[in-house]
């Protein structure tokens, strides 16, 4: 029992100990408040004149260059490896004959399909024959069929096979990777090689939500590629993104036409530089001169010389680091940008502009 008296006793005493300190530390910052308001005391703040500026929707956006095509080719038959015709970073034409398989197995294969094709199709006309006159049944004559039907089908499957052991480029471009050697045995799914197309490029990039309503499929846009700052690129928009992503962003395709010694290589680094007519003219004020964030819809302006005063505003686009002002401000006035956070309605300030 008087272990739980003892207990209680301290808890009260620690909470009343708590209690003190709180009430001393909220006198004190209202004693510092005061001094401010009085005159005593003055915070330092930086200030910038409210102006009509132009307003500008130009922006950038920064993005690598992918492959318009990239394509990973595979084998389609089986076979030995007997000869290749293209090395890495050879340019390739669509049709173009890239490597060929040992054909003997796949001749022996298309030789025995025919003859088989061959005999079924003398059975299959006897059949018809004997049928006319009562020799056979109709459910033999549908069975001779059915062979000779299959039959013709492994006639095609061994010349397709025997075609594709003539690999061909499925599309034009460059080979970036061989996976074979002469004598390499494949079997159907082998990779062979690497073929990527540069001859068009994708630049992907994002944009934000006041930027992407500004934009649709088609749109010109200039590219710039800091390892060539002499060269000049033209793309258009190929794809918007209907979703934005985790970073509220909206991906972007731009089809840029590549010149013909396929300077440009997917994986380079590029800007877009997206250009609007102008817009006319408003207020325009840092970001920074907001209380807290642009969504508190308040700054402080300088009232003569000393005297700082909280006003609402009505606020408009974002544009970088810079925030369209709807209402609330006029030409002339001085905003503060800096040391807001020592700040009430009406405190004393010192400005201290550069």
């Amino acid at each position: 029992m008087k272990k739980i008296i003892i207990t209680i006793v301290t808890l009260v005493a620690a909470g009343a100990l708590i209690g003190f300190v709180l009430s001393n530390n909220k006198k004190k910052n209202q004693e510092k408040i005061e001094i401010v308001n009085k005159g005593s005391g003055a915070a330092s703040v930086k200030t910038v004149k409210v102006a009509m500026k132009d307003l500008d929707s130009d922006f950038n956006s920064n993005g690598n260059f992918v492959p318009n095509q990239d394509l990973k080719l595979m084998a389609e038959t089986s076979g030995i490896i007997s000869g290749i015709k293209v090395r890495e970073g050879d340019r390739v034409s669509k049709g173009q004959i890239l490597a060929t398989i040992d054909e003997k197995f796949l001749s022996l294969d298309l030789q025995n399909a025919e003859d088989s094709y061959q005999k079924l199709k003398t059975d299959q006309q006897r059949y018809e024959s004997s049928f006319k006159t009562g020799g056979v049944t109709q459910s033999q004559l549908d069975d001779i069929n059915l062979q000779l039907r299959n039959a013709d089908n492994k006639v095609q499957q061994a010349k397709r096979r025997i075609s594709d052991a003539h690999v061909k480029a499925p599309i034009s471009g460059t080979i970036n990777k061989r996976y074979i050697e002469v004598g390499t045995y494949l079997s159907a799914g082998t990779a062979l090689f690497d073929i990527v197309d540069v001859s068009q490029l994708k630049l992907t990039v994002a944009v934000n939500e006041s930027q992407v309503v500004q934009l649709k499929n088609g749109d010109k846009v200039d590219i710039k590629v800091p390892v060539f700052p002499q060269d000049s690129f033209t793309g258009k928009i190929s794809f918007i993104a209907a979703r934005a992503d985790g970073a509220l962003n909206f991906p972007l395709e731009i089809k840029v036409d590549n010149d013909r010694n396929n300077k440009i290589r997917a994986g380079m680094y590029a800007t877009a530089v997206f250009k609007f007519e102008k817009q006319g003219q408003a207020i325009v004020v840092p970001r920074s001169a907001f209380v807290g964030s642009v969504n508190s819809n308040q700054v402080y302006v300088l009232e003569g010389s000393n005297k700082a005063r909280l006003k609402t505003v009505t606020p408009g686009p974002i544009m970088g680091e810079s925030v369209v002002v709807l209402s609330g401000l006029t030409e002339g006035e001085s905003v503060i940008t800096s040391g807001q956070i020592n700040l009430i309605d009406g405190a004393t300030v010192v400005v201290q502009n550069n």
